[in-house]
């Protein structure tokens, strides 16, 4: 697993633990030898985990659609920052340049990120491993509610497993490269 694309917050969160699990994971990433792929933003856990990838030495690649770059969101010391035409082309760079997916805390847009991937690998347009950084119980709602799915007949079993949930940076990357 060369490289994992990060879904995560535009903001910080309303807890520090936010910001402190951004840098494990960045931290986690580079020890491993893995490079980044995210927003390419400056703002929020994108620009924590970014910052703490390339502070370390780590590779940092950024996609971000134009739009984003002419508010002066774009970050402006990346390893590689790519502008592209809208979120649409922005995703489909995203999973192209990935061997994994990893969704730290977030709202819409990481959910949205998230959920497209994972639908991505129902329907066998990918094949490349999912998860979720649990940051203090963060995604445990999703996970029940995806849980109620299954039970439900919306969701099969094995598509419902898709989704691979830590609580740790270490043990989610090691569960991505076991997949």
């Amino acid at each position: 697993m060369k490289s994992i694309a990060v879904y995560c917050g535009a903001s910080h969160g309303a807890s520090p633990i936010f910001d402190d699990a951004a840098r494990a994971m960045g931290r986690a990433l580079v020890a491993q030898n893995i490079n980044l792929v995210y927003g390419g933003g400056n703002v929020g856990l994108m620009g924590v985990i970014a910052d703490e990838v390339l502070r370390l030495g780590g590779e940092v690649s950024g996609v971000i659609p134009r739009q984003l770059v002419e508010r002066e969101l774009a970050h402006a010391g990346l390893t590689r920052l790519f502008v592209v035409k809208d979120m649409h082309e922005r995703k489909a760079m995203m999973a192209e340049l990935s061997d994994g997916f990893i969704a730290l805390p977030g709202g819409m847009g990481t959910l949205e990120e998230l959920f497209e991937m994972l639908t991505w690998s129902q329907l066998g347009i990918h094949s490349k491993p999912i998860g979720a950084l649990n940051v203090d119980g963060f995604y445990d709602g999703l996970v029940s509610f995806i849980g109620h799915q299954r039970e439900q007949g919306f969701v099969r079993p094995h598509h419902a497993s898709l989704l691979l949930v830590e609580d740790q940076p270490d043990a989610l990357i090691a569960r991505l490269r076991g997949a």
